[in-house]
């Protein structure tokens, strides 16, 4: 879509979403958010399964939109596309009858929280009463089995007791008949049961001295000194001013909120410099992943946008050479993909003009009141080859306050994107109306991340001297 905001988006009234570009786009986001993998990966899976159910991706989309965007309160279990997507196009139950949804979505949001190796696993019983088999209902994101199956992989999956000892598998059995808690040990594991509810609660460990153990050590100090070198060049190649930018015609405020974590360094960048026209040339972006791979792709971003822009400066074919690099930095790294919004101020027209690649819609607050921005057409960077972004134009003048931000800011795998949109909406009517005069610092001090697990990066913008 492209053209002026319309009086009633700028009123605060959503416009409508625009058919199934826009659902396939946010069931991709939350798919990637939800199961912590990257949108190319998200995108290509959706793309797959409504092939496989000869369904329109666009119809899938909007199945996984109701499934993972629900207003209903409680935290979700964390899944994979595969099985989020197989749970869409095949609802039938994998648990007992028995098992309340209720039930499950607590214990899970119980071992989201926790560090360790968790797992809760119902029973499949024979017709003597004997455990035939146990299927894993919830696990902690840290999990890893023995045939390397991590987290919300294992999830309906049976336990299989052909590759459990006959003492092992006995003791599970007692565990569920008696109540009392058993502690196994192993020869690489040391396995903890308890019974919870109907189910079997297990947590395990690697045995100390073990070979994993030994290799899994090694892994720790490798990612641990990454984790420090992905900091450093992140803070180098992305300093963030502590005072707004003084800009033609403009001025910008910006800041940087880290995951929780410190050892999830992610790829969210910005740009905001003047161009030799008069204008100003503004960009939010976001690498998917986290670590060395995202800061330096980030950089990457960054750098080649700065050089591009002595070329052209309209805000579509930019993105689409920032494409055809993903794409290309995407022959080593086939799961590489990024997103970002750029915009560019012409201060004579009180105009602005701008273009997004699978991002979120910028927020402008027009008259005390906020509303997004129609987004026009533009998927995410390195999915689509030669692919073309679309400008979009509106007006932006005195007044006026521009809010371009990462998706950390919004979403949460826990609660709907509209929820995270919406407290930011009100957020920024708030700070408009609490310090009209200078919105930008009020605003920023206000504005907190929505997502611990994910960094995120704000740019506010006003025209004139704010």
């Amino acid at each position: 879509m492209t053209g002026r905001l319309s009086t009633r988006t700028v009123s605060g009234l959503r416009a409508e979403p625009d058919s199934g570009r826009v659902a396939v786009e946010r069931a991709v986001g939350l798919l990637a958010g939800r199961s912590r993998c990257r949108l190319a990966e998200a995108h290509r899976h959706l793309s797959r399964v409504a092939a496989e159910r000869r369904c329109e991706v666009a119809e899938l989309a909007r199945r996984v939109i109701r499934l993972l965007d629900s207003a209903e309160p409680g935290p979700l279990p964390e899944t994979v596309p595969l099985l989020v997507a197989a749970a869409l196009v095949n609802p039938a139950p994998v648990l007992p009858a028995a098992e309340s949804t209720s039930w499950l979505a607590t214990v899970q949001g119980v071992l989201d929280s926790l560090p360790g190796m968790t797992g809760y696993l119902t029973g499949e019983w024979d017709s003597a009463g004997r455990l035939g088999d146990l299927v894993w209902a919830a696990v902690s994101p840290s999990a890893v089995a023995p045939d390397g199956r991590r987290g919300a992989q294992l999830i309906g999956s049976r336990l299989c007791r052909r590759g459990v000892s006959q003492e092992r598998w006995a003791a599970y059995q007692r565990v569920l008949d008696s109540g009392e808690p058993a502690d196994l040990d192993g020869t690489d594991f040391v396995v903890r049961a308890r019974r919870l509810g109907p189910g079997l609660l297990i947590s395990w460990e690697r045995a100390a001295g073990s070979p994993d153990a030994v290799r899994l050590a090694e892994v720790e100090r490798t990612l641990a000194a990454e984790h420090e070198l992905a900091g450093r060049l992140q803070r180098i190649i992305l300093p963030i001013p502590a005072e707004p930018l003084e800009l033609p015609g403009l001025r910008v405020a910006l800041r940087y909120l880290p995951a929780a974590q410190e050892a999830m360094v992610g790829g969210d960048w910005f740009h905001a410099a003047p161009l030799g026209d008069g204008s100003t040339l503004l960009a939010v972006g976001d690498v998917a992943g986290h670590g060395t791979h995202a800061a330096t792709v980030m950089a990457q971003l960054r750098h080649a946008l700065r050089a591009l822009s002595v070329v052209t400066s309209d805000p579509g074919t930019l993105l689409e050479h920032l494409n055809q690099l993903t794409c290309e930095l995407g022959a080593d790294s086939p799961e590489l993909a990024a997103t970002a919004v750029i915009a560019r101020f012409d201060p004579e027209r009180g105009e602005l003009v701008w273009a997004q690649a699978g991002h979120p819609p910028p927020l402008l607050n027009r008259r005390g009141h906020t509303a997004p921005l129609a987004r026009p057409p533009g998927p995410m960077l390195g999915v689509v080859e030669n692919a073309r972004y679309a400008d979009a134009v509106t007006g932006f003048g005195s007044g006026d306050v521009l809010l371009l931000y990462t998706d950390g800011l919004v979403e949460h795998r826990r609660r709907g994107l509209d929820v995270g949109l919406d407290a930011v909406i009100t957020t920024v009517d708030d700070a408009v109306r609490v310090s009209p005069g200078q919105p930008l610092s009020e605003l920023l001090a206000r504005l907190q991340r929505a997502n611990p697990d994910d960094d995120t990066c704000i740019l506010a913008a006003r025209p004139g001297v704010a």
